[in-house]
């Protein structure tokens, strides 16, 4: 039988530099991970990113870290090379890029718009697919959406609209991979606490979100937080790969479908 774990496998984390891929990083380190490469988008967060390089390390792990934008098919295949190269063929891959804009549709530029769509759709779409050819077999695949799918909202549209494609790609691809025992799934986060959430909202829709989920009072900030989502994305991707094709959505009840 496969072995479903995380310990002694080969991890690709896109946007693993800092935050929650950061986090995913050293969580799956603390568990064993045989190797993981760490992808981050611009040189503005190497500093970042070779700290989290430093913290797998310290655990014990071997790290590599590549810096690329990944919103072209030859970036993401670029990246699976070079991670092939470094560390092997990767068991599990997980995208946590992404890109918000919250304005009224009316207001949004034609180059807004594109910059949305190569971000949030392009990108998943062409990781997911470098991630079919690259894996092992029983591999897992995740990635990171939103849970504004479930959401009935104006301002979104070209964010919740470019993570939307995600979902079909999601199962799609777990069909065409399905015969070699990969699973793959995407995740969808309420309003994190993190540094993407505060520039994109006022104070007044900050201050809505802060109490818009069902587990909001008992939470910090009443956000999701990283360390919510990470148990999810390391279930999903070790011992509950049965559960393929889907998208949750984690967020204390903020949303559902």
């Amino acid at each position: 039988m496969a072995d479903h774990g995380i310990a002694r496998k080969t991890v690709l984390i896109a946007g693993g530099g800092k935050n929650l891929g950061g986090l995913i990083a050293r969580d799956f380190a603390a568990l064993g991970a045989k190797a993981i490469a760490v992808h981050y988008n611009t040189p503005g967060s190497r500093d970042e990113t070779e700290a989290t390089v430093a913290a797998i390390r310290a655990a014990g792990v071997e790290a590599v870290a590549f810096q690329a934008d990944l919103t072209t098919a030859g970036a993401n295949e670029k990246l699976f090379a070079d991670t092939i190269a470094a560390i092997g063929r990767p068991d599990i891959a997980i995208n946590t890029v992404g890109k918000v804009l919250k304005k009224p549709m009316i207001e949004i530029s034609e180059a807004e718009y594109d910059a949305m769509t190569d971000v949030n759709s392009k990108a998943a779409f062409f990781f997911i697919k470098e991630a079919g050819k690259a894996l092992n077999d029983n591999g897992k695949i995740c990635t990171l959406v939103t849970s504004l799918l479930g959401a009935y909202t104006p301002f979104y549209s070209s964010y919740a609209g470019t993570k939307a494609p995600v979902e079909h790609f999601t199962r799609a691809a777990s069909k065409e991979f399905g015969d070699r025992g990969i699973s793959v799934t995407a995740i969808g986060p309420g309003p994190m606490d993190t540094p993407f959430f505060y520039p994109a909202e006022s104070p007044e829709a900050q201050a809505y979100h802060k109490t818009a989920a069902a587990l909001s009072p008992s939470t910090p900030t009443g956000l999701t937080h990283i360390e919510d989502i990470v148990p999810w994305i390391r279930f999903l991707v070790s011992e509950g790969w049965w559960m393929t094709g889907q998208t949750i959505l984690v967020n204390g009840g903020y949303t559902t479908k």
